[in-house]
């Protein structure tokens, strides 16, 4: 089986089936012992009835004890013999499909790494989550076609092969029994991969209605949006059990063909068995072993079946991959010279990020505020900013997407509040790729407020975390993500609502010591806190995607009405921080250890917008792939 560690290989991904016999091409050894197995067990099953006809004839009929003693002997050989090439056949088998399972799930997870940015973009979470649990399993299904599938052919030649010294009516019939098998099925093949097809995006359908009802059921219920979502859930899932039916209908049809056809086989030529017997065309031990061929035939003409139906399910499925993998990351147009960008470096000093788009300047070494009512628009200009996308943005005068998307992601970090959260002990959530020191850790820590959270946890910062963060609240995951930015250390920080998940208090503290930790490089926060803008230097005041306005928190809380009304949480708090310069009493304080320094109503609320299927172990400084 393929390794853990080991390259998978480059798929092929011109289609369904070229990927299915790629996935073949990948353990030819194994693919080759594994129909050498599976057509060894059935010839030998096949043999069976003819050894058994020989002692009959040889023996019973002719009562030689020493005959009959040697071919039951025979037939006791070839069983135990056979007994072990099952077992080796069904290992063999297994490994070709766990191979198969786990190449497919490594090429699509490296697939989505590589992606990046683009993932979320260009396909749903759901599809890919969809892939992940129930795609790889019918891949993996679908190459019992190398194990059962060649040995049932190899039989069923052999049988007529057999029933053709005995009687050529004989051979005629099974023989002829194939082409029929193939004309009732294939219709019925044909038909399921259609089915199968708009069952599986129905299917893609409903699984993201039921991320969204999981990560969003309490914001419905608080905006009275929960039944008309329950609503809607419920029409989809009546139409995924409607198709249901009728892949089912499909799928009853194709395995009683499975079960039937062999059947109605085994009458007809047993039928014609009898009749050659009475009139003495055949012995007795003939007719019994024409009755073992036949029965013997019933499990591969079942397989034959059974390997169109996986087939036709693998292909769906294969194809549902191709198309994943076919998808391209984002081009860094700086290294396309077909644009007329040409390649310039990264500025060597810290230099100003300006946006034409939306007006905002960002000045180096300063701490940036940038403010609007619409989270789309601030967060586009961060995009746009952070190179997510196609962007005019210049970097010290040079157009950003001029610049080696290495160099960017190097020194530019976007910081998403909901950035992934991967699996692992605290350190190692914080840490990303790097192993920062004790002390480096200790300071992030600090200024991020979350002394208590490691305080809190059993093991500290060895405890482990799950993905998601889900074993953590919903401000503990919002300062964790400020953890791990705060120790990538990047020249210029871009993070989103950083503090919107914590009460006020804690707010104040994180406000304060992130522009401490910060000093003299370059952060950019977008928020509508008074708590966090009071720290800015520059607050960029936006509307329609546009600035409006530009200055100190204070000065724009006095001449912006629009400003005023969209920051000012209320007026007590406006006044109460105008008394102490936009922290709350004892702002450096050790957050109180009862709720983390969350908000209550935001503590399990937050969704993550990236799934957790490796994307977002970025290189360099970059946190979170969006």
């Amino acid at each position: 089986m393929v390794d853990a560690y080991e390259d998978p290989g480059t798929p092929d991904s011109r289609g369904g089936w070229a990927y299915l016999a790629w996935l073949v091409r990948c353990q030819p050894w194994r693919a080759l012992a594994g129909a050498v197995l599976a057509s060894v067990w059935m010839v030998l099953m096949a043999v069976a009835p003819y050894l058994l006809s020989k002692a009959v004839d040889d023996g019973l009929e002719h009562g030689d004890t020493a005959a009959l003693a040697g071919w039951t002997a025979a037939l006791f050989a070839v069983g135990a013999f056979n007994a072990w090439v099952s077992i080796m056949r069904h290992r063999t088998m297994t490994r070709v499909r766990m191979d198969g399972y786990f190449r497919t799930t490594k090429v699509v997870v490296e697939h989505t790494l590589r992606l990046g940015a683009a993932l979320p973009r260009q396909v749903g979470a759901a599809e890919v989550v969809t892939i992940g649990v129930s795609d790889v399993h019918t891949i993996a299904g679908a190459l019992t076609v190398i194990g059962p599938g060649v040995g049932s052919v190899v039989v069923y030649v052999f049988v007529a092969g057999l029933l053709l010294s005995v009687s050529p009516l004989l051979a005629a019939v099974v023989l002829l029994g194939m082409p029929v098998v193939a004309m009732l099925v294939g219709p019925l093949m044909s038909r399921l991969q259609g089915t199968e097809t708009e069952y599986r995006e129905r299917q893609g359908v409903l699984t993201a209605r039921i991320g969204d009802l999981a990560g969003g059921l309490r914001v419905l219920n608080g905006l009275g949006g929960k039944d008309l979502f329950a609503a809607s859930f419920d029409r989809d899932s009546q139409r995924l059990r409607a198709q249901g039916y009728r892949v089912g209908a499909v799928t009853s049809w194709m395995q009683a063909l499975g079960v039937g056809l062999p059947t109605l086989f085994l009458a007809v030529v047993t039928w014609l068995a009898a009749r050659l017997a009475a009139q003495g065309d055949m012995t007795v031990g003939e007719l019994v072993s024409v009755y073992g061929y036949v029965a013997v035939l019933i499990g591969p003409v079942a397989f034959l079946v059974d390997m169109g139906y996986q087939l036709s399910r693998g292909v769906v499925a294969a194809r549902r991959v191709v198309r994943l993998l076919r998808l391209e990351p984002a081009p860094d147009t700086s290294t396309d010279t077909s644009t007329g960008t040409g390649v310039a470096d990264a500025p060597v000093e810290p230099s100003v990020l300006h946006d034409p788009v939306s007006g905002v300047r960002v000045a180096p070494g300063r701490l940036t505020a940038l403010v609007g009512a619409r989270h789309t628009e601030v967060t586009a200009v961060v995009d746009r900013l952070g190179r997510y996308g196609p962007t005019d943005a210049t970097w010290g005068g040079v157009r950003l997407d001029a610049v080696p998307l290495d160099q960017v992601r190097d020194r530019i970090l976007v910081a998403d509040n909901e950035a992934d959260l991967f699996a692992g002990s605290l350190r190692e959530v914080v840490g990303g790729r790097r192993a920062p020191s004790p002390a480096d850790v200790g300071r992030a820590v600090r200024a991020a407020a979350a002394d208590d959270i490691v305080q809190g946890l059993p093991e500290g910062l060895e405890s482990p975390v799950t993905a998601q963060g889900r074993s953590l609240s919903g401000g503990q995951r919002q300062r964790v993500r400020l953890v791990r930015a705060l120790l990538a250390d990047p020249g210029t920080l871009l993070a989103v609502e950083p503090t919107s998940a914590l009460d006020a208090h804690t707010e104040a503290a994180v406000a304060q010591r992130l522009r401490a930790a910060r000093t003299g490089r370059t952060t950019v926060v977008t928020t509508t806190s008074p708590l966090l803008l009071a720290q800015a230097d520059t607050v960029h005041y936006l509307v329609d995607g546009k600035v409006t306005a530009t200055g100190h928190h204070h000065d724009l809380l006095e001449r912006e009405p629009g400003y005023r009304s969209l920051v000012a949480r209320d007026t007590d708090d406006a006044d109460d921080t105008d008394d102490t310069d936009g922290l709350g009493p004892d702002a450096d304080s050790d957050p109180g250890d009862d709720a983390g320094g969350d908000k209550a109503t935001d503590s399990d609320t937050d969704t993550d917008r990236n799934t957790d299927t490796g994307a977002g172990a970025g290189a360099g400084a970059e946190e979170v792939v969006r």
